[in-house]
């Protein structure tokens, strides 16, 4: 397993998410991401030229609309908010 993300990196990830993270869940986290990774790899190796079959069904349920949160609620526990939307940190 070549190893692409270091404790570096989930740190600097962490604190983008401004999430805390220790030294050892960084180092923890670190074989995870990589495992990740090397899934995604294997994605390469499933054939993009096969045929679709015309017996497909949709099995997923149907797309009805529902109530949703009004935006009073939906900001209720956001840390920051400006002018009725979620306000975060820059991200450079």
């Amino acid at each position: 397993m070549e190893q692409r993300i270091d404790a570096d990196d989930v740190r600097h990830v962490a604190e983008l998410a401004r999430v805390e993270v220790t030294d050892d869940e960084a180092r923890g986290f670190v074989d995870e991401f990589n495992d990740v990774l090397d899934y995604f790899e294997t994605l390469d190796d499933v054939p993009d030229d096969v045929e679709a079959e015309d017996d497909f069904e949709n099995v997923l349920r149907a797309d009805e609309p529902e109530p949703s949160l009004s935006q009073d609620d939906a900001l209720a526990n956001a840390e920051e908010t400006e002018d009725g939307y979620f306000k975060g940190p820059s991200v450079s």
